[in-house]
């Protein structure tokens, strides 16, 4: 452990050279340390410790300066203090502008408070700010109806969990009456009311399949039709929102071009940073991944915060930030814990 490794002395040293290299973002050396630390140790002294610190990992020396910054190991050590010691950050006008703007926004719907959530972690940290479409993990098919339109079109609206309302306008290849469109519902309705939404995806797909020779035009249509509404649902990952990539931009260590390049086509795949949202997903309270611990080559220069989000009281979703390294943990870390509260406060105060 850590704390076997480091003595009182070394631990406030690296503390300080890493607070210092948040707020300067400049490589700190030995006098530096000397003159922040409020220790009476010379110089001399501290570039012992420094060395000893290098041996351990906990810091490293860029070839173009003879002073230290911290490795992930060294992020890893203040982070994990920081968590322990359950320090206020002074965020506390933050996180009054935070409860103000979601509370105020607490009559929209799911998306619309996700993207806000999204937006606010954005501007208040300077970073990117992430987070999930809140899924829900027992999802069940209430009623589905079909209402003409023009030109052929339907209105189909689903309404899942006896509450949630699902429309879209379907263009079908020919003419519908009221009544065939009545019994297409009728018949969707009977088959699969009161099913888990997975389970009746995997059910349309099979009754297509063992049934299409039996069923007229209108059923298979209706069968087309449900599976299109549910296929905007749960895909078995959820999708996120994200805001402010661009403020990366204005980190040094971010700045190159084809790793911005790279950084935000991940972004835009977003796989791997749903694969570690989900991580969070299963975890309780703040999640840190911090450099190499994200498992993914393109993320080794960043860090990303999170926290689970509830909803009646069963996590649904995952909200943080994206930054560099180089970020301040002290400041990010409370912000991104009270986010996920208000928003899923902000959600249930929805029902």
């Amino acid at each position: 452990m850590t704390d076997d490794v480091l003595n009182d002395r070394a631990q406030h040293l690296l503390r300080v050279l890493v607070e210092s290299y948040i707020r300067e973002g400049q490589p700190v050396g030995s006098r530096t340390l000397s003159r922040d630390s409020g220790l009476n140790l010379s110089a001399a002294t501290v570039r012992n410790v420094m060395a000893d610190l290098e041996e351990y990992g906990f810091v490293t020396s860029p070839h173009t300066s003879a002073g230290r910054v911290p490795t992930d190991k060294g992020y890893r050590f203040f982070v994990d203090t920081l968590l322990r010691q359950r320090r206020p950050g002074g965020v506390e006008d933050v996180i009054e502008e935070l409860r103000s703007r979601l509370e105020h926004e607490h009559d929209r719907d799911p998306k619309a408070l996700v993207s806000v959530a999204s937006q606010l972690l954005s501007s208040i940290t300077h970073l990117a700010g992430v987070v999930t479409i809140p899924r829900q993990p027992h999802q069940s098919l209430s009623q589905i109806e079909f209402l003409p339109l023009s030109d052929n079109r339907v209105l189909a609206v689903m309404v899942v969990n006896g509450r949630d309302v699902q429309n879209r306008i379907v263009q079908l290849e020919r003419y519908y009456s009221a009544e065939d469109l009545r019994r297409a519902a009728n018949f969707l309705n009977q088959q699969f009311a009161g099913k888990e939404l997975r389970s009746v995806r995997e059910d349309l797909v099979g009754e297509l399949k063992q049934t299409g020779e039996r069923l007229n035009q209108l059923m298979l249509d209706a069968i087309t039709v449900a599976q299109q509404m549910l296929g905007e649902g749960d895909r078995g990952e959820p999708e996120y929102v994200i805001a402010g990539e661009t403020n990366l931009m204005e980190f040094a260590e971010l700045s190159n071009v084809d790793k911005l390049r790279r950084l935000f086509e991940a972004f835009t795949a977003k796989r791997d940073i749903l694969n570690l949202l989900d991580l969070s997903l299963k975890a309780e309270g703040v999640q840190i991944f911090i450099g190499q611990e994200s498992g993914y080559q393109i993320l080794d220069d960043c860090s990303l915060v999170t926290a689970p989000y509830a909803l009646d009281n069963e996590t649904v979703g995952v909200l943080g930030v994206i930054g560099p390294t180089r970020m301040a943990y002290e400041r990010v870390i409370p912000i991104v814990d009270v986010t996920a509260r208000l928003l899923g406060s902000a959600l249930n105060s929805r029902r």
